[in-house]
């Protein structure tokens, strides 16, 4: 009983710091600027966070190494865009092609959904021959599937709907979701605030799935494949599935980030990017959701805005700091990343989640002391 009352109130505590943050998210939108650093992490934080927490049901909760992410974010980036440019705005943006085949414009909600499936529809196609193979090889798979998907995407026959090698632009973004007067002025801010309760509410449902019957599936996969084949788990089914599941939700933060970035173009839709999601899951904590929630936010706001100064050039007293120039940035952001793997090697949470730290405190708490 005792258990269940701690669970419970750690739980309410938890709800009640997310519902604060949000409050204070709001706010702050309203109070400072709208160029401010700080909405720009917040921002692509949100997105990187739903990616982060995408690529750990799959890492970190089923035990599939995948490395296409990059290309599924490509797929739901350009679905989204593609659906949501204005009509009278296609001439300019497919302006060597026609002006594009599809002359319809879609809400930005429905085109985000499709932009999920779109993502779920191509990871159950690869999935059928690739979710056959395991570990290195499995990673090797999707790695090469998001470089073939970036070359396809560029190929200009495709033209027509991708607009090539050309960019994409003039689709809905963040600052639209700010309610304008009559003159043209903002009355409320909600460029910020509401990309992240899109996040925040796709990462509930994947925290759902994961507590789920479905998600103590996956886990007893990750634990022991034989041994969960045993007790009558379809192998196959669930990794696919889990697979699809992973792929919607990081096709959506695709077109997050194509709202985020304001244009698209598939060249930046490098391997790199897969690598940054990896680290960001791997410094939070393989099987932790707040993990990757919590070091996304400090991955985007380290290499955006707090470690900046590191490129430019600092004169004190007439004297130049040596080292302080472009690039540098970097390599100060590689050795805290390396301090923090180094110190922190299951990650910054391990495989906790927020509710445990305060179950945990309170535990101690109703110790009794000699």
């Amino acid at each position: 009983m005792i258990d269940r009352r701690q669970e419970h109130s750690a739980n309410i505590i938890s709800a009640l710091i997310i519902v604060a943050i949000y409050v204070a998210v709001f706010v702050a939108e309203q109070c400072l600027p709208p160029r401010s650093m700080l909405f720009t992490v917040l921002k692509k934080g949100a997105v990187y966070a739903l990616v982060a927490v995408s690529m750990n049901l799959l890492n970190g909760f089923t035990g599939i190494f995948s490395l296409g992410q990059a290309g599924f974010m490509l797929i739901g980036a350009y679905v989204y865009c593609i659906f949501t440019i204005p009509i009278v705005s296609r001439p300019i943006v497919y302006q060597y092609f026609g002006g594009g085949i599809i002359q319809f414009t879609l809400p930005w909600f429905v085109a985000m959904f499709l932009a999920g499936l779109a993502a779920a529809l191509f990871a159950w196609l690869i999935g059928l021959p690739v979710l056959r193979l395991k570990s290195d090889y499995l990673a090797i798979a999707t790695l090469g599937f998001a470089e073939i998907i970036r070359a396809i995407f560029q190929w200009n026959q495709l033209g027509p709907i991708t607009n090539g090698s050309n960019m994409l632009r003039l689709f809905t973004i963040f600052t639209d979701f700010n309610i304008m007067n009559p003159d043209g002025t903002v009355s409320v801010y909600l460029a910020t605030t509401v990309p992240m309760l899109i996040a925040g509410f796709c990462i509930a449902l994947l925290v759902l799935l994961i507590n789920s019957t479905y998600g103590r599936a996956l886990r007893a996969i990750k634990d022991n494949e034989i041994a969960a084949e045993a007790m009558g788990i379809n192998l196959a089914s669930h990794k696919q599935l889990a697979f699809c599941i992973s792929s919607f939700f990081t096709g959506i933060s695709g077109a997050m980030l194509a709202m985020y970035q304001t244009s698209v173009q598939a060249k930046s839709f490098t391997s790199a990017m897969t690598y940054e999601i990896l680290l960001i899951v791997v410094i939070g904590g393989v099987g932790s959701v707040t993990g990757s929630c919590l070091s996304s936010f400090l991955f985007v706001a380290c290499s955006e805005w707090w470690l900046r100064f590191l490129d430019e050039k600092q004169v004190v007293n007439g004297f130049e700091v040596p080292l302080l120039r472009n690039g540098f940035r970097l390599v100060v952001f590689s050795i805290i990343i390396m301090i923090v793997v180094l110190f922190f090697r299951r990650g910054i949470m391990g495989t906790k989640e927020l509710p445990d730290l305060f179950r945990r405190r309170r535990a101690k708490e109703a110790t009794p002391h000699d």
